[in-house]
């Protein structure tokens, strides 16, 4: 397969490690990885932020990192000490996860307000929204999406990969209508093959999170 593709794909792949059991030396082949595949980030937990920034020193892939996550719970004095701090450090990217409880009680303007500390408080850095679309019927799902595009964040994504489902193609394209041609969809949870990125990208969305880049970048390499 042309370079061209790889290069495509690897540039819209978050590359993912969040397990709770992961350590410095799993970070540190994780961005062996994105280095050698020129993956658009990495998405790490904030505790490892300091060494993939060190590790990712004059490369083109940056550093993502969460915040209010996985739970959502929405304390925003916590989830701004939080962003300071990964700011600090040099992260570029967060991926946080919308107020669960407060959107489940239809308390909208409260999650928008969640939402919008937070991009507020980012300097212009990317803010990708979670939704955790397992919950959500599609109306809510779109409800969702008009919350994060009126809260100004630049991307609203599918999972945090540790609940009930990750991403569907159904819910991307649910998403991309939603928001528009202009605004980042992010899907993510159980992407593992170039088959399931490319049904991602062909049901609208324009950014990948997946433990299994570095597979699906070696299963292009082999067509």
């Amino acid at each position: 397969m042309e370079d061209s593709v790889r290069k495509k794909i690897a540039g819209l792949i978050d590359h993912t490690l969040l397990r709770p059991d992961s350590t410095d030396k799993d970070h540190i082949q994780l961005c062996k990885e994105a280095r050698g595949y020129g993956f658009r980030t990495v998405c790490v937990n904030p505790d490892f932020v300091d060494i993939c920034i060190q590790e990712l020193e004059n490369t083109s892939t940056e550093v993502c990192t969460v915040i209010d996550f996985p739970e959502g719970l929405g304390d925003i004095e916590h989830n701004l000490d939080d962003l300071n701090m990964v700011i600090n450090q040099g992260a570029m990217e967060i991926d946080m996860v919308m107020n669960i409880n407060a959107f489940r009680s239809k308390q909208y303007e409260e999650v928008s307000k969640g939402i919008y500390s937070i991009v507020e408080a980012a300097g212009g850095r990317i803010i990708k929204v979670i939704l955790e679309t397992c919950y959500w019927d599609d109306n809510e799902i779109e409800i969702g999406c008009e919350i994060v595009k009126s809260a100004k964040a630049q991307f609203v994504k599918t999972s945090t990969g540790f609940s009930e489902y990750g991403a569907k193609t159904s819910h991307i394209k649910i998403m991309r209508n939603s928001v528009g041609d202009l605004f980042g969809v992010k899907a993510s949870g159980g992407i593992q093959t170039f088959d399931d990125v490319l049904k991602m990208i062909q049901a609208g969305a324009n950014r990948i999170g997946t433990s299994s880049g570095t597979k699906i970048i070696q299963e292009i390499n082999a067509r």
